[in-house]
């Protein structure tokens, strides 16, 4: 009996990401070798090629799957905050945090914005930015955060300090002290806009 079309471009698709997130996150974007993850998904580089245009294409669908993933926890953690402020602090908090994963730090923080350049100007940053937005007007009209601010203005500038610090993290020689002094900063930097009672 033959499988549908489309369940068996999911799973060419699926296996190629798979080996690709598991070479990418080990040894590198650049040392990964297209021969070597279509070989060990058990596919020929023709079917790279045809899913995803190249090695490039196939990184930036890694860094999709990450994203996605990274976006659950982020909103797992956020939804168990007492307060909308905390909820948005512990949201952009927990991002940070992640750049002291070697998969994500490796992946989303360093080979990333190495090879696809300004994260800013990736596919799942205007989600970023537009979530933040959204939480900062809420916030605006629960009197937490000043009137005077422009919500996705300061979204913006809001997601490009969080993908700094993370940046920084993953480049760091001591990635756990400098994550530390990042989100430090981090929060006093959000805390700028609260509004003062």
């Amino acid at each position: 009996m033959h499988r549908p079309r489309k369940e068996m471009i999911a799973e060419t698709r699926a296996k190629l990401i798979a080996a690709a997130r598991h070479a990418f996150g080990t040894i590198g974007y650049t040392e990964a070798s297209m021969d070597d993850f279509t070989a060990s998904a058990g596919l020929t580089r023709g079917a790279l090629y045809h899913h995803f245009g190249d090695k490039k294409g196939l990184l930036q669908a890694v860094i999709a799957e990450i994203d996605r993933e990274m976006a659950v926890r982020v909103n797992g953690v956020a939804s168990r905050a007492p307060t909308r402020w905390q909820c948005f602090v512990d949201e952009c908090t927990t991002y940070i945090e992640m750049a002291l994963e070697p998969e994500i730090q490796r992946i989303m923080f360093r080979d990333g914005p190495a090879v696809l350049g300004d994260p800013a100007q990736w596919q799942n940053a205007n989600a970023c930015v537009a979530s933040m937005t959204g939480h900062l007007t809420a916030l605006q009209e629960e009197g937490i955060v000043v009137r005077d601010l422009d919500p996705e203005t300061a979204a913006r500038l809001i997601n490009g300090a969080s993908s700094q610090a993370s940046q920084r993290i993953a480049n760091s020689k001591d990635p756990e002290a400098t994550s530390k002094k990042a989100i430090a900063a981090f929060k006093q930097l959000l805390e700028g806009l609260r509004k003062k009672s």
